[in-house]
């Protein structure tokens, strides 16, 4: 095709976000021969329209255009199951692209039942293979998932529990933890609604309930400075001398669900929208 056909071709598709810039998707199949002058010809517009950064969403089927948009100065953003996200800043200013989404959040449930007795498994693999250590059931947050939800599924899914989510007691942040991002782990309290053990075999070894003193003093959490006091504050939280956070659900103005999560030890003094006691 010569050159001056190709500069009759529409140029690509583009959407402007809310920063100055512009969102390609590339929905229908191209030419990877045609592709590079067409990206060429686009960019040069959007330079001229003053746009900053531009995104394109390469679906998997169309990976075949991955080469040519890196050569053209895009670098990797964020990649998903069905698609790449490649960006670029154009201006000669500093690149204000916002980085990739930076942690995992990650739940650990503390459960226990009327005897003081908590839930603990042994985990068939990971760094706990083989080590003989008790540990209470986690997990990573689905994406989308509030992470009160993800505590009660995973506890579910390791031991057959059914659980209601009561609170939030400790959280902790590490950084280089996966794949160079930062990690967040929400221990969280949860009230057993059955009792009788249905493990996974997939993941889970053993499952069972321990007296919460025999939990605190295995050599491991003696030793690990941070499940010492994760343990420790499970022990508080047994005797009733501790408070953590408890979920009270919010909506936006468009119909969105989040939660606040507070500590609902003494609200007398906060009110709801109609100015009744705050309760959860």
């Amino acid at each position: 095709m010569s050159e001056n056909r190709v500069e009759q071709v529409e140029l690509l598709s583009s959407d402007n976000d809310s920063y100055g810039g512009v969102v390609v998707k590339i929905e229908q199949p191209i030419d990877s021969k045609i592709f590079p002058s067409l990206l060429r010809a686009s960019i040069s517009q959007w330079r001229q329209q003053g746009k900053t950064g531009v995104w394109i969403k390469l679906p998997i089927e169309h990976a075949n255009l991955v080469e040519a948009t890196v050569k053209e100065g895009f670098r990797y953003h964020h990649a998903e199951p069905d698609y790449l996200m490649l960006v670029c800043w154009l201006p000669e200013t500093a690149d204000t692209i916002p980085l990739n989404a930076s942690h995992r959040v990650g739940v650990g449930s503390f459960v226990m039942n009327s005897k003081r007795e908590v839930l603990v498994v042994q985990e068939i693999s990971g760094k706990f293979k083989g080590t003989g250590v008790w540990k209470f059931p986690t997990g990573v947050v689905n994406e989308g998932e509030d992470f009160c939800t993800a505590a009660i599924r995973e506890v579910k899914e390791e031991t057959g529990i059914d659980t209601e989510f009561v609170e939030v007691l400790a959280f902790r942040q590490s950084h280089k933890s996966f794949f160079s991002k930062s990690d967040l782990l929400f221990i969280c309290m949860l009230k057993p609604r059955n009792f009788d053990i249905e493990k996974q075999n997939l993941e889970i070894e053993a499952a069972k309930w321990m007296p919460i003193e025999d939990y605190a003093a295995q050599p491991f959490n003696q030793k690990q400075e941070l499940f010492n006091y994760v343990a420790k504050i499970c022990l508080s939280k047994s005797e009733k001398n501790y408070t953590g956070f408890s979920p009270l659900a919010t909506t936006t103005g468009s119909g969105k669900v989040s939660y606040l999560y507070f500590n609902n030890q003494d609200n007398n003094h906060l009110v709801t929208s109609d100015n009744q006691p705050l309760k959860v």
